[in-house]
């Protein structure tokens, strides 16, 4: 732990550039098998490209990723410049609500990290993107984002491949979720060019979402 924390301090110090932390809540039960995660696998790739395309994106954007089922962080908070994602594998069932709320915790322990070391911040995002149905009590994660929205602790969006139980995502989330067309994991990968415009905006400006091509408000 002590050398996290002292490594975590050396970043800091040596990149004091304000942070744009960004969650990926990555939907990997069984019902992704197949193309599904290969695209999914490929998109994460793209995402990586496009962020390391733009240097200051580099320097100020950190990514996430937490898996469910089961509810597992994948990989912590890191800068784009050290983002590399494993290939996803199929597995378990569908634990949403616990995965946001693993989420959500995340991000309020990294915005404590930032506090710390007197780094200022952009509003986090947290992607949730999931092709089924919650297979456990999402209720108190939905309340944890309509407090947190309503606080402004973070930007929640919600994202439904097709076959996904949209009617709960509108549940969950304040925002109307967005349904992704066939597989088109890449064009939604491209939101890399959204973050680019929050890093370079003026933290707590609010940035809107890109939608790319392949989204559609449903």
């Amino acid at each position: 732990m002590s050398e996290q924390i002292s490594f975590e301090t050396n970043d800091f110090a040596s990149n004091p550039e304000p942070r744009c932390p960004c969650v990926l809540l990555l939907d990997v039960s069984g019902s992704m098998n197949g193309r599904p995660m290969d695209e999914l696998n490929a998109g994460l790739a793209t995402f990586r490209d496009e962020l390391s395309a733009d240097a200051l994106a580099m320097k100020r954007v950190e990514v996430g990723i937490v898996t469910f089922g089961p509810v597992k962080v994948e990989i912590p908070f890191t800068s784009a410049s050290t983002f590399y994602p494993s290939t996803l594998q199929c597995q378990g069932d569908t634990p949403t609500g616990a995965a946001i709320l693993q989420a959500l915790a995340m991000v309020e322990d990294r915005k404590r990290d930032y506090r710390a070391n007197g780094v200022s911040y952009y509003r986090p995002w947290v992607f949730l993107i999931t092709d089924g149905k919650p297979t456990d009590a999402w209720t108190t994660a939905a309340e944890a984002i309509r407090e947190g929205e309503a606080s402004k602790k973070f930007a929640f969006f919600a994202i439904g491949v097709q076959g996904a139980d949209m009617d709960t995502l509108r549940k969950i989330s304040t925002r109307e979720p967005l349904s992704l067309q066939g597989l088109k994991f890449r064009e939604l990968f491209r939101l890399s060019s959204s973050l680019r415009s929050v890093s370079r905006s003026t933290p707590g400006t609010e940035v809107p979402l890109e939608a790319p091509k392949g989204w559609a408000s449903v």
